[in-house]
């Protein structure tokens, strides 16, 4: 993969992942009921999509063609 492609995909999907914690795309999850695993939907729905943002780009790291290899 290229430099470029890499950083295209990069913003693409972490400005994707950033955008469902604001609105428009918070109003799925802007909800009180039902609780999960003890916590209001809309806080569950934010804890959701920093663990998914997290685990991606931790992905985008291991895949990075920029990244020395020690």
């Amino acid at each position: 993969m290229s430099v470029g492609s890499f950083r295209t995909y990069y913003i693409i999907i972490s400005t994707l992942l950033f955008s469902t914690v604001l609105f428009p795309i918070f109003t799925f999850g802007n909800k009180t009921y039902p609780f999960i695993l003890g916590l209001p939907y809309s806080l569950f729905w934010i804890i959701l999509w920093i663990v998914i943002t997290f685990i991606a780009v931790l992905i985008l790291y291991f895949i990075d063609p920029d990244k020395e290899e020690v």
